[in-house]
C-alpha cells in the first residue's frame, strides 16, 4: 500500500502538480479579497515624467550606467554593487554599505517602477529622482553632479547610446545630464518584475472555480491567507497584486539610530522632497500634461509622519531579509512575531495606529509564515552582463 501511494504521488508531480489536498472554504467575499492581489505580472509600468521610460534604448543605456562603476567617486561603487540580481536586487545586509556604513536596508528594487513615492521615506517622486540622490550623496556613491556628463562626454560607447535614447549628443549642461543619466537609471530599472508565485496559480485558479488546481496550493498557506486577509487585517496596508499600498506607517520599529539621533522618516522624507529641485513640480519632468504633479502639489508634511516609514511589497519577501527599514528584525518568523507582540506604547502618539499586537498563537504565526513564502519565486536567471558596446 506504501509503495503504491508512492507511485500515485509521484505520478502527480510527473503530471505537473502537487498531491491533491483538500481545499479549504472559500466565501464569496475572501474570494473577492484575494482576487484583488492580482493579477499578475501586471502591465509594464511607463512614467509620463521620463521621456525615455520604456524605451528599449533608454533601457539598454540604463542597465550599462547602473552597471558602470566610474559614476561614483571612487570609481569602485556602481548601482549594483547594491542592488545585486543574485540577491533579489538588495545586498542582503541588515544596513546598506556606501563610502560609509548607512543608517537604513538597501530596498529590493523588484517592481520599483509601480510605486509612487520612492526611498523609505519618500523624498522620491519618480523613480529618476530617486535613482540622482545615490549618486550625489557623499554616504553612497559620492560621484558629483559634474561625474555622469563626464563619463557620457569622453566614452564613445555610452555617448552613441545616450544619443540613440536621447536624440541628440551628450550636451556640455552637467545638471541635465545627470538627470538623463537617473532617468535612463529608471527606465532599467522599471523593467525589474518579480516572477508568478505558487500564491498566483492559487489567486487565479480560486477566481476561475477550478478546485483541483487551487487545492495544490498547500494547506498552511491557505490558512495563512485567511489570516491575511482576515483577523489579523495585514491587507489594510499590504494590499493589491504588489501586496503595499505604496504609502508609509509607523510600526513601533524604534527610530533611533545612535545615542541622541532619531531617523524622522516620513517627515524628513518630505522636507527632502520639497526642497529637490528634481522633484515632479520642477523644470525636469517630462509630462507636459502636468497630472503627474498631483500627488507631489497636494501631499501635506504632518507631525504625525514622524517615524513613518514605506510599506514594502510582499512579493519575494521570504527572500529579501533581513527585514524593516533598519534591518533590524532578522527572519520572516520575527518579522511575525512583531506584529504578534508589537506594543502600542511604541507607536508614535500622533499618528493613526495601523497596527495593534495580533496575539498569534504558534500554529497562526507558522501558517502566515507560509503563506509569505508562498509569495515568493525562484526568479528567472540573471540577465547576462551587458554587452560592451550598446552601438554597432
Amino acid at each position: 500500500m506504501i509503495r503504491f501511494l508512492l507511485l500515485v504521488s509521484m505520478l502527480a508531480l510527473w503530471a505537473g502538480g502537487a498531491p491533491a489536498q483538500p481545499l479549504l472554504d472559500w466565501t464569496a467575499e475572501e474570494i473577492r479579497t484575494v482576487r484583488q492581489h492580482g493579477p499578475w505580472p501586471p502591465p509594464p509600468a511607463r512614467d509620463p515624467s521620463n521621456r525615455v521610460s520604456g524605451t528599449p534604448a533608454g533601457i539598454a543605456l540604463g542597465e550599462h550606467l547602473f552597471n558602470d562603476p566610474r559614476l561614483s567617486g571612487d570609481g569602485r561603487m556602481s548601482c549594483a554593487t547594491c542592488h545585486q540580481a543574485g540577491r533579489e536586487w538588495s545586498d542582503g545586509l541588515a544596513k546598506g554599505k556606501g563610502a560609509v556604513d548607512l543608517d537604513r536596508r538597501t530596498p529590493s528594487l523588484w517592481n520599483i517602477g509601480y510605486l509612487h513615492w520612492f526611498g523609505w521615506d519618500g523624498a522620491g517622486d519618480s523613480l529618476w529622482a530617486q535613482s540622482i540622490r545615490p549618486l550625489l550623496d557623499p554616504r553612497e556613491m559620492n560621484g558629483g553632479a559634474a561625474r555622469p556628463g563626464e563619463l557620457l562626454r569622453s566614452d564613445r560607447a555610452l555617448a552613441c547610446g545616450y544619443e540613440k535614447a536621447f536624440g541628440e549628443k551628450p550636451g556640455p549642461d552637467d545638471e541635465r545630464l545627470l538627470v538623463d543619466t537617473a532617468k535612463a537609471l529608471a527606465a532599467f530599472q522599471a523593467t525589474l518584475v518579480s516572477p508568478r508565485t505558487p500564491f498566483d496559480d492559487f489567486r487565479d485558479a480560486l477566481v476561475a472555480g477550478d478546485r483541483e488546481r487551487a487545492a495544490r496550493y498547500p494547506l498552511a498557506a491557505q490558512r495563512g491567507l485567511k489570516l491575511f486577509i482576515g483577523e489579523a487585517n495585514c491587507n489594510l496596508c499590504h494590499l493589491g497584486p504588489r501586496f503595499t499600498n505604496g504609502e508609509f506607517g509607523d510600526i513601533g520599529i524604534p527610530f533611533f539610530v545612535r545615542p541622541g539621533e532619531v531617523d524622522p522618516g516620513r517627515l524628513g522624507g518630505l522636507a527632502r522632497l520639497a526642497a529637490s529641485p528634481f522633484n515632479l513640480l520642477g523644470k525636469y519632468n517630462d509630462d507636459a500634461t502636468g497630472a503627474s504633479t498631483r500627488r507631489t502639489r497636494h501631499v501635506q508634511r504632518q507631525h504625525s509622519n514622524f517615524g513613518e516609514f514605506r510599506v514594502p511589497g510582499l512579493r519575494q519577501v521570504g527572500r529579501g531579509g533581513p527585514y524593516m527599514h533598519n534591518g533590524s528584525v532578522p527572519t520572516l518568523e520575527d518579522v511575525v512575531k512583531h506584529y504578534s507582540e508589537v506594543s502600542p506604547d511604541r507607536l508614535h502618539s500622533d499618528g493613526t495606529p495601523l497596527v495593534r499586537p495580533l496575539g498569534l498563537t504558534t500554529e497562526q504565526s507558522a501558517d502566515l509564515v507560509a503563506f509569505l513564502r508562498s509569495l515568493d519565486a525562484d526568479p528567472p536567471p540573471a540577465p547576462a552582463p551587458a554587452p560592451k558596446s550598446l552601438c554597432p
